[in-house]
């Protein structure tokens, strides 16, 4: 039996179209630390904690980064356990920046990140951020009852609170059709 042209063109198609979206979700990005260039400041108030408003409105995946402007020797960045965050402790630090407009810290692991300003007196008055990574996605939920279908009806089962479930439905019928 001979496939047709059409079909292949087709197939082809659908597999390209889901290698665009795979990678575009799976693509690293950089964060400028409060979302503008002068984002490492002491905020106007302590309790106004815009850092960390700024923080809880964006989604960071494992393989961000975050990129820090500030002026060197003037400042710096220091990343501090949960205890140092809520203290303003500036020793032992995990891990300290100093390099002005290239501090950049890719994020790792999945989890809490705790920074606060290396400058003296700067922390007490609010500039300092908590990051939260989310953790990789893991396997697709079982489908509930109502997402299941009928085993004899021979369609495949595809549970709607997968991410990729309309992908791979497309999948699905660019094979359906090369077959």
């Amino acid at each position: 039996m001979a496939i047709s042209s059409r079909y292949v063109a087709l197939s082809m198609s659908l597999v390209l179209v889901n290698l665009i979206m795979f990678s575009n979700f799976s693509e690293a990005k950089d964060f400028l630390v409060g979302g503008k260039s002068n984002g490492w400041e002491i905020p106007s108030s302590p309790q106004s904690q815009p850092l960390n408003h700024w923080a809880q409105s964006s989604r960071f995946q494992l393989g961000d980064s975050l990129v820090w402007e500030y002026e060197t020797g003037k400042d710096s960045v220091l990343q501090v356990t949960r205890v140092n965050y809520l203290n303003c402790v500036l020793t032992k630090p995990i891990a300290e920046y100093k390099d002005g407009n290239n501090t950049k810290v890719e994020l790792n692991k999945s989890g809490p990140y705790y920074f606060i300003s290396g400058a003296k007196g700067h922390c007490e008055k609010g500039q300092k951020l908590i990051v939260v990574v989310m953790a990789p996605r893991s396997a697709a939920p079982a489908p509930s009852p109502v997402d299941a279908v009928s085993p004899t009806s021979g369609a495949t089962t595809i549970s709607s609170s997968s991410r990729f479930g309309g992908v791979l439905l497309m999948m699905g019928l660019g094979i359906a059709l090369v077959v």
